[in-house]
Parts: structure tokens; sequence; C-alpha cells
């Protein structure tokens, strides 16, 4: 266990230390003209530092910890000297952090929400993934199923290429501030 909260406090160290891009700000920034949900993958919690405020996170969050025994949760900053795994404050059992691993179960609550978001989305935009993950890939399905127009924005096709409405082949940290653009352009018409 040591091992592995050594490793993940060197991964937090590291994400700290970065800047959510433009891609994430402009998805913040569209809160201004629509109501936006995030359902990301990423447990890095950059869409939360630019700005978005309704996030489902399906992978976690590598900010967050929790108690093993009793499911408590604490913010990272509690737990940023420990250099062995900490115990936890209420029942003694042992911290992690909030993220998934492999072979575990997606946050009930984290899916079922992005699932929801998905099925009364007008749009889904799908930015920067690979889309084979399962069931996270399930989303943007769900999305077009119910109706949603999907648009995909990724450096490469993906398997959802096929099934998007529309793809934008590029970075996302450089189309998404145009596609926030063209939109303000819209709204001031």
């Amino acid at each position: 266990p040591d091992l592995v909260w050594e490793w993940y406090q060197h991964r937090k160290n590291i994400i700290h230390n970065v800047q959510p891009n433009a891609g994430h700000i402009a998805i913040a920034k569209l809160e201004k003209f629509f109501d936006v949900t995030v359902v990301t993958q990423n447990i890095d919690n950059l869409h939360r530092r630019a700005g978005s405020t309704k996030i489902f996170e399906l992978h976690g969050n590598i900010e967050k910890n929790y108690c093993i025994n009793c499911h408590s949760f604490y913010n990272d900053e509690i737990f940023d000297n420990e250099k062995k795994v900490p115990k936890c404050k209420k029942c003694g059992g042992l911290i992690r952090p909030d993220v998934v691993w492999f072979g575990e179960m997606l946050p009930q609550d984290q899916f079922s929400g992005g699932e929801t978001a998905a099925e009364w989305s007008d749009i889904c935009f799908v930015v920067g993934t690979s889309a084979v993950v399962y069931p996270a890939a399930y989303i943007p399905q769900r999305a077009k199923q119910s109706g949603a127009y999907l648009v995909e924005i990724n450096i490469e096709p993906t398997e959802l290429s096929p099934f998007a409405d529309y793809s934008i082949f590029g970075k996302a940290g450089e189309v998404l501030p145009n596609i926030l653009e063209l939109i303000k352009n819209l709204k001031l018409v």
C-alpha cells in the first residue's frame, strides 16, 4: 500500500503543477450560454479548476481520498505530506485515492448522473477520447440513442466516428476555443 500511495502522491504533485488548457477553459465558458454538463474519464480535476460547475467524474478525482472501511471522504490537502498510507481520522482504516482502479466498478452516482445528462442532452461533444473504454464509452451512445446531435473532437478517428453527426479532427485546446468564439458571435446577433 505504501508504494501505491507514494506513486499517487507523485502523480498529484505533477497534476498540481499543470493548468487547465484552452479546451478546459472554453468548456467552462460555454456555461454562460448553455446548460453544460461535463462527463469525464479524467481524474485530474482540470475541468473544475477551469471553472466548470456540473461535473461527473467517472473514474474519480485524484485530489480526493477516502477510507476503505467507512468510506469517509477527505480533500487532498489533509494528506499532502504523508509519506506512508494515512489512517482514517474516524475509524482508523486505510486511506486511498478516489480513483477507479482496473477491475473496479465506476462510482454509481457519477455514472448514473452522466447517463442521465446524456439522455437529456440536445448536443453531446465527445472530446479527446478513444471511445473504447466501457462503460464510459456508453455515455455518448446513450446521448445519440436519445436524439442528441453527436460531435466528436479528436486528433484522429475513433470507434465513435462512424456514429458521430460531425467529427472535427484537431487538438481540443485549439478546436474548442474556436467553437466558443463562433457561439459568442452567434449570441451577439
